[in-house]
């Protein structure tokens, strides 16, 4: 199972032909199958249109490389009609708002987890507060271009909690009090009157045991409090690898544009150069590029 930081960005290797054939760009998702359909790659032809590996067709995803049989799996936007659809939806899945079918926003989607075969295995959660919890594939009902609606475990809760409320209503329906006032003026109203006493006791009993559940179910939010406290602890464990990754990562582009060319100029949100179109990339060209936020840009321009 591999995150999708772990595949972008990865260069594309043609085993039978010797030859790296462009980088992994992004991810083409089958939302309706909740699987990847395709890989789009960047190459020097970058410019002439979209095209992409078909997800069947790449043999592995290393840690350095995605490897495919030959250029040949390479198709272009002509003979991509059957993912012509899917490039128009255009759905990324992170970034998109995870929400409930109730309606309540649990946070944003910020990472998807794919399988060997192309499978949303599970999709990463940040809520606002921070914090980071995983919803499995079973889990989401849909993957849309704004919103990913998911189904919690709180309706199999609910459906737990009912039978403890159902004792305390049954209680009062015995109505035993009405009986022994209905047969007050009978002879002996002092006898029937007695049997109720025992049966208040009996009402209180099965009240205290009614509630003696509803107090039990208290504690189940704080023991949900050591499960996050886990998934915190988890997330900060994580962290390193995830750090590590991105600087794997970010070194692999630094190598594939030093010395390219700039295809067009690059500039800084207030105007300033940070190189010209047809300059050499050097380290300090890199170095403007990543202060500005304009590496991603810079990275789709080069020659």
């Amino acid at each position: 199972m591999k995150k999708s930081v772990e595949i972008l960005g990865l260069p594309v290797i043609s085993i039978t032909e010797g030859r790296e054939l462009g980088m992994s760009k992004t991810l083409l998702m089958d939302a309706r199958n909740g699987l990847v359909a395709a890989i789009t790659i960047e190459d020097e032809d970058w410019y002439r249109g979209v095209k992409l590996i078909p997800y069947e067709s790449v043999i592995a995803i290393g840690d350095d490389a995605v490897t495919i049989t030959n250029s040949e799996n390479i198709l272009k936007l002509d003979d991509a009609g059957d993912y012509e659809a899917l490039l128009d939806d255009n759905i990324r899945v992170i970034g998109t708002k995870a929400i409930t079918k109730s309606g309540t926003i649990q946070g944003q989607i910020t990472e998807v987890y794919i399988g060997d075969d192309g499978k949303i295995e599970k999709c990463e959660i940040t809520a606002p507060d921070g914090t980071t919890s995983d919803v499995t594939c079973d889990q989401i009902s849909i993957f849309g271009k704004q919103v990913t609606v998911i189904d919690p475990n709180g309706a199999s809760e609910e459906k737990k909690t009912k039978p403890v409320s159902a004792p305390a209503p049954a209680a009062p329906k015995a109505e035993p009090k009405d009986e022994p006032k209905e047969e007050a003026p009978a002879e002996a109203p002092m006898a029937e009157e007695t049997p109720a006493e025992p049966v208040k006791e009996e009402t209180q009993a099965e009240e205290k045991t009614a509630e003696a559940p509803k107090a039990e179910s208290k504690p189940e939010p704080k023991k949900a409090e050591p499960a996050k406290e886990a998934q915190k602890a988890s997330a900060k464990a994580a962290d390193p690898k995830q750090a590590a990754a991105d600087k794997a990562t970010e070194e692999r582009h630094r190598r594939f544009l030093l010395g390219k060319k700039a295809a067009r100029t690059i500039k800084m949100d207030n105007g300033i150069v940070i190189v010209e179109a047809g300059a050499d990339i050097t380290e300090e060209v890199l170095q403007k590029a990543k202060l500005a936020n304009k590496f991603i840009e810079l990275s789709m321009n080069v020659q």
